[in-house]
């Protein structure tokens, strides 16, 4: 029982993968059969993918309220629960749930074939001001330039002939897709043989982008990441929120998930998961509230504690935690989002 809470997250991701079969499998097949392409534009084709359907009626709204009819947006709907007439500006497809890497690269190499610009971001990036589709065009109008980033890596660096330069990641960048996926064709999967220095610990593994970025650095090409202080005008971001929402998944009650919580040792505070768990949560909880202000009712996540429970947890156990772990991004994060809304 001392580990059960390190075995259930990765069971979960797998339960979910199949249950969700049921629903997204067809749907999945017939989209191979066809796999029909955004028609051609000058626009970019923006992508992002879903497991919690209220974060994405939240996401869906900042990014049209904000970006307007500058993008035309894809969602893979991995939960097979959105309902297409709430998100008449995009394409929604029901997608397995595959890992990230392979639904951003189907995105990429064929629904966004007919665009310049292939834009990947996460859906707890939340996109705040029109003018980051300004930089993105602005940048990627360099023929030099096969990328734009918003949120780079921060915990190592590549160390390419003697210069560190930070790894762009996947949470939000966008692509000179012909340059990257057709003229090098390149591959955004993770691998094995990071060597590169750690700024926090080492890393051992390349991460989705991470080669594909690497190779591109090492060609000459220019890989730009939006200066750190102007970074927080265009999007707004939590982190780390896949595992907290595959036990909202898995879980049926709040009493099970408050029970998680409750069950490990105090001493295991000490260590990332169930901090990030825990923090997850209390980002969804802001979710919640932001759903329901836009729906008028919450969205029905039953086994989700509310947030003073949750908050409880966090100061009974503030004290086996480490000093970097704190609440301090997610409650900024938060309160950029109620403004935002």
């Amino acid at each position: 029982m001392t580990h059960r809470y390190v075995r259930l997250v990765p069971f979960a991701f797998k339960r979910f993968g199949v249950l969700k079969a049921f629903k997204t499998g067809l749907p999945t097949l017939g989209y191979y059969l066809r796999r029909k392409p955004l028609p051609k534009s000058n626009k970019p084709a923006l992508f992002t993918m879903n497991i919690l359907p209220p974060m994405m009626t939240v996401w869906y709204h900042l990014a049209t309220k904000y970006l307007g009819d500058r993008v035309d947006i894809t969602i893979f709907d991995s939960s097979g629960s959105l309902k297409k007439g709430e998100f008449p500006k995009a394409r929604i497809q029901k997608m397995i749930n595959f890992y990230a890497a392979t639904k951003s690269e189907e995105f990429l190499r064929h629904i966004a074939k007919n665009r310049k610009i292939g834009w990947i971001c996460d859906d707890d990036m939340f996109l705040l001001d029109g003018r980051a589709v300004d930089i993105v065009e602005k940048e990627l109008s360099d023929p030099n330039t096969a990328s734009v980033s918003f949120r780079p890596r921060e915990w190592w660096e590549f160390d390419i002939n003697g210069e560190r330069i930070q790894p762009s990641s996947s949470y939000c960048i966008a692509f000179n897709r012909k340059l990257v996926f057709e003229k090098e064709n390149l591959h955004l999967g993770p691998c094995d043989g990071n060597t590169h220095p750690g700024n926090i610990k080492q890393p051992t593994r390349y991460d989705t982008c991470d080669k594909t970025n690497e190779e591109l650095l090492k060609k000459g090409y220019r890989c730009h990441i939006v200066p750190e202080e102007e970074r927080s005008k265009y999007y707004a971001g939590f982190s780390g929120l896949s595992g907290p929402v595959m036990l909202l998944w898995y879980f049926k009650r709040k009493e099970q998930t408050l029970d998680y919580f409750l069950s490990p040792p105090k001493k295991q505070w000490g260590g990332n998961m169930l901090f990030g768990i825990l923090s997850g949560m209390i980002s969804i909880c802001t979710i919640q509230e932001l759903y329901t202000k836009l729906k008028g009712k919450p969205y029905p996540l039953h086994a989700l504690p509310s947030i003073e429970e949750l908050m409880k947890i966090y100061e009974d156990h503030k004290q086996f935690m480490r000093d970097d772990q704190n609440l301090d991004q997610v409650e900024e994060t938060s309160w950029r989002l109620r403004e935002a809304l």
